[in-house]
């Protein structure tokens, strides 16, 4: 049972290797596919989102009114609203840090024991020959010694704009937005993602609205291609490196 546990796992992978490579091989020269435009509400693991609603304000009225409760402008308002509607999002991401960190650690330990008279053993010719000796009868040394030390300098700068889509309304009127763009730029797609949700005053007359004003944000920038693939180790090394226990 253990074997064919065994032979499984390295299977599986190979034969995953196996199709990947050959998917490879028949795009040998040919530009990096894009995506096709899809639905993000049909997609492997959307999930309408549901967070915690304000009670519901019932719409009044005024007499000889034109002016209703809960409007935001007297004339139509065009910035997103309804589902399906579009929204530009200004994404600014600025992040650096420096982080540092040292331990050191270490032990000694020595331990003896001995018996000044070893019952005379010590005296006669076999326990000579044995090699017994008062002053030392049991010695023991340890030491043990520990050092590390990290750094972690990290630093990202993104600046960027790409049109989000309205998916979603909640009860109280925010917006859940999604949004896609892809970039071919001879061999290399690159890709950009945002979600999340956004509060309907925060978005600008020109219908825009920045990224650190999207709670739940979720910011995704990277690519596809023949440069990321050289950057990524092969599947052979992550595959030794995942299972090594060393």
């Amino acid at each position: 049972m253990r074997l064919l546990v065994r032979l499984s796992v390295a299977v599986v992978p190979l034969a995953l290797g196996a199709c990947n490579t050959a998917d490879r091989l028949s795009n040998i020269g040919a530009t990096p596919t894009l995506s096709a435009i899809q639905d993000p509400t049909t997609q492997p693991g959307y999930k309408p989102v549901r967070m915690p609603m304000p009670d519901v304000q019932p719409v009044s009225y005024a007499p000889n009114s034109l002016w209703r409760t809960g409007s935001r402008a007297f004339f139509k308002d065009q910035r997103a609203a309804k589902i399906g509607d579009l929204i530009t999002v200004n994404v600014i991401v600025t992040d650096k840090a420096n982080i540092s960190n040292e331990t050191k650690r270490s032990r000694a330990n020595t331990e003896s024991f001995g018996l000044p008279n070893a019952v005379g053993l010590e005296q006669t010719d076999a326990g000579k020959a044995a090699g017994v000796g008062g002053s030392a009868l049991l010695s023991a040394t340890s030491a043990t010694s520990n050092d590390g030390a990290g750094s972690v300098q990290r630093a990202e700068q993104v600046t960027t704009n790409v049109a989000a889509v309205v998916t979603q309304v909640l009860p109280n009127g925010n917006l859940v937005i999604e949004g896609k763009q892809e970039i071919r730029i001879n061999f290399e797609v690159r890709e950009l993602i945002v979600a999340g949700v956004v509060r309907p005053e925060d978005i600008a007359s020109d219908n825009t609205i920045d990224s650190t004003k999207i709670a739940e944000a979720r910011i995704a920038y990277g690519g596809r291609g023949q440069i990321t693939d050289v950057q990524q180790p092969r599947y052979g090394q992550q595959l030794v490196d995942i299972l090594l226990p060393f």
